[in-house]
C-alpha cells in the first residue's frame, strides 16, 4: 500500500481524493459503509455521480468555486447534505473539503461522515421540544385561569370581611403560582440554547440580581470574563442559582461570582449542602427549604445540559453552597 492509500485507511471516515475535474482518484474502505460502494467501485467516476439528480448541476459550479480558491473548509456547513448510496438511497452526510498537491498537480480530499444518528437525535429533541411547549402552554393557560379568578374572589373577600383562614388561602396561592412559573421554566429550559454569543460574566449577574428579590444579601463579582452562551438561558441559570442561595443562606447571606479553570461558579455564605446530598439537589422536587418549590436547581442543570457545560454542587470555601460549572467556552 503506497503512502497516500495508507494515509486515507487511517481516517475513521470515509475519504475520497478528486481531481480537479470532479473525478475520484482514490477512496479508502470506510466509503463502503457510507456510501455502500467497495474502493475501487468509486474510482473513475465524478463527485456527482454520488450527489442526488435535483443537486447534480449546481454542485459543478461549487466545485469549479472552489478549485478557483481552494482551501481547508467544511462544504456548505449551513446546509442539509445528502449523498446518494450504492442501492440508491441517501445519507445525511457532513463534508470537509482540503486541498493537496502530487507531482505537481491538485487534488482535492474530501472527508464525508454519516451523520445519520445525529439527525435522528435533532428530530427526536425536535419531537421533544414541541410536547414541552405544548405542555407549558397547557400549564400556563388550563391552570393559570383558574388559579387568576381564586385569587381574585380572595381579595375581594379580605377586603370585605376579617377572616384568618383567607390569609392561608392567599400564600397556598402564592405557592401555586410560583410553582406554575418554575414547572414552565422548566419545560423551556428542556430546549436548546439560545444562539451563543459573547456575554458578559459581571454585567449578567448584576442584571440578574435586579430581578431577584434579594432583600440584604450582598453580591461579589469576581470575574471579569466574557463566556459564549445563551444569553437568556444565562440569566436563568444564575437567577435560580442567587435564588437558592437566599431561600437557604438568609437574607444577609453573601452570594459570589468566581472564575474556574474552565468555567466559573456560584457560592454563598449560607449553611450549605450535606455531602451525601449534593447530587440530589438537582432533581427536580428536591428542597430543604420550608417555601421553596424544589424546582430551581433542576432549571440551573438543564440549562447547564443545553450549553453542554457540568454543573456539580460542592463545599464553598466558608462551608457554605458552590456550584461549578465547566465546560464552558470563552469568547474570543
Amino acid at each position: 500500500m503506497d503512502t497516500v492509500q495508507g494515509v486515507l485507511e487511517a481516517s475513521p471516515d470515509a475519504v475520497l481524493v478528486v481531481d480537479t475535474g470532479g473525478v475520484i482518484r482514490r477512496a479508502n474502505r470506510n466509503v463502503r459503509a457510507v456510501l455502500g460502494y467497495e474502493s475501487r467501485e468509486l474510482e473513475g467516476k465524478t463527485v456527482e455521480d454520488l450527489l442526488v439528480a435535483e443537486d447534480r448541476d449546481r454542485h459543478v459550479e461549487f466545485r469549479r468555486e472552489y478549485m478557483a480558491s481552494p482551501e481547508p473548509r467544511p462544504m456548505g456547513s449551513e446546509l442539509d447534505l445528502y449523498a446518494l448510496r450504492e442501492d440508491g438511497t441517501t445519507v445525511p452526510v457532513e463534508i470537509s473539503l482540503g486541498p493537496i498537491e502530487q507531482d505537481g498537480d491538485l487534488y482535492v480530499v474530501a472527508t464525508v461522515a454519516d451523520i445519520s444518528r445525529r439527525k435522528r437525535r435533532e428530530a427526536e429533541l425536535k419531537r421533544k421540544n414541541e410536547r414541552l411547549e405544548e405542555f407549558a402552554s397547557i400549564v400556563s393557560h388550563d391552570l393559570r385561569n383558574p388559579l387568576n379568578v381564586a385569587e381574585g374572589h380572595v381579595q375581594l373577600a379580605m377586603a370585605d370581611f376579617d377572616i384568618d383562614h383567607l390569609d392561608a388561602v392567599a400564600r397556598a396561592h402564592d405557592r401555586m403560582d410560583a410553582l406554575i412559573e418554575d414547572l414552565l421554566t422548566l419545560a423551556r429550559a428542556g430546549e436548546t440554547a439560545d444562539e451563543f454569543e459573547p456575554v458578559d460574566l459581571t454585567t449578567t449577574v448584576e442584571q440578574c440580581w435586579d430581578t431577584v428579590d434579594t432583600a440584604d444579601a450582598t453580591l461579589v463579582a469576581g470575574t471579569d470574563r466574557t463566556i459564549r452562551a445563551g444569553r437568556g438561558r444565562l440569566r436563568q441559570l444564575l437567577e435560580n442559582l442567587i435564588r437558592n442561595a437566599i431561600d437557604h443562606g438568609g437574607e444577609n447571606v453573601t452570594v459570589t461570582l468566581g472564575d474556574l479553570d474552565d468555567g466559573f461558579y456560584v457560592e454563598d455564605t449560607g449553611p450549605g449542602i450535606p455531602e451525601t446530598e449534593r447530587e440530589d439537589v438537582f432533581d427536580a422536587g428536591y428542597t430543604t427549604a420550608t417555601d421553596g418549590t424544589g424546582f430551581g436547581l433542576s432549571i440551573a442543570k438543564q440549562v447547564a445540559d443545553t450549553h453542554g457545560w457540568e454543573i456539580r454542587a460542592a463545599g464553598g470555601t466558608g462551608g457554605g453552597a458552590r456550584f461549578e460549572i465547566t465546560g464552558v467556552a470563552l469568547a474570543e
